[in-house]
């Protein structure tokens, strides 16, 4: 019996005019009337995503959410947190060596703001046009401080030469960082360990859920730990390969409702 669902929005739930289809509210809403949690998974800070869970009614005592791809455990209806992972100063410092060196743009979230530092004076950052609800400030590294919060580092490029520069990228980043795509055009580095199913892993032990209770949905490479940790697991008809080649099942396409799709297959009495 499925207790929980875990939804990606970008790609999963939401189309690609970012809106949420009436079929999906709908059948999420009897998903929550039968006392199933629904838990939006996604590597946005909890401020850019008020207006989706006010709009699938998911602010009360007992909601919660999954942010910053599995760094922050929240409560919807006060941001409590339940588990909070970040990167440390030294490992900003170190990825401002390889954003440096490569070069691409450096953003850094820390919580609803981004700092962006200049490392790529030549290529700018297309986050600011990706997230509109954080706060932008340029920032020097050598003015960076332990206190800060660093959730995440990401590099927002055209998605040619993102790839490009993802095959450049030294081994050991990649076994010192959590490092995927969220989107084409978007490349997260997250401290190591931390992803959407440790998010799901610490939120279940808050509620009593093991995995084999859980549906999860996605489409990209942020997703693919929640999809093969649930009980469950659901790609999108337009998820990535790598996505599809671990999901237990294929749903219609987010432009399809293939969300609502999943959740009547597997969830609703």
């Amino acid at each position: 019996m499925i207790k929980l669902v875990a939804i990606d929005l970008d790609g999963t739930l939401l189309t690609d005019a970012k809106t949420i289809s009436d079929k999906n509210k709908a059948v999420l809403a009897q998903a929550k009337a039968q006392g199933v949690k629904i838990v939006v998974c996604t590597g946005r800070p909890l401020i850019a995503i008020g207006e989706y869970l006010e709009e699938l009614n998911l602010v009360d005592e007992g909601d919660y959410s999954i942010t910053f791809n599995g760094g922050l455990i929240q409560k919807n209806n006060t941001g409590e947190l339940l588990g909070k992972t970040a990167l440390n100063l030294e490992q900003v410092q170190d990825l401002y060596k390889l954003f440096t060196q490569l070069p691409l743009p450096m953003d850094i979230l820390s919580d609803a703001r981004c700092l962006q530092l200049n490392t790529a004076p030549e290529h700018v950052s297309l986050y600011p046009t990706m997230n509109k609800k954080v706060t932008y400030f340029p920032a020097a590294i050598e003015d960076l401080t332990k206190d800060t919060l660093y959730n995440k580092v990401v590099a927002a490029i055209d998605v040619d030469y993102l790839d490009e520069k993802m095959t450049e990228i030294p081994a050991e980043y990649l076994e010192r960082y959590e490092v995927c795509k969220t989107r084409p055009n978007l490349l997260e580095f997250m401290p190591k360990g931390v992803t959407k199913a440790y998010g799901l892993k610490v939120l279940g032990e808050e509620l009593g859920i093991d995995a084999s209770e859980m549906l999860t949905l996605g489409d990209e490479a942020n997703d693919l730990p929640m999809i093969e940790y649930a009980g469950i697991g659901v790609a999108m008809e337009n998820a990535t390969d790598d996505v599809k080649a671990v999901a237990d099942y294929i749903t219609g396409t987010n432009q399809a409702d293939g969300v609502a799709q999943a959740i009547e297959k597997f969830v609703l009495n």
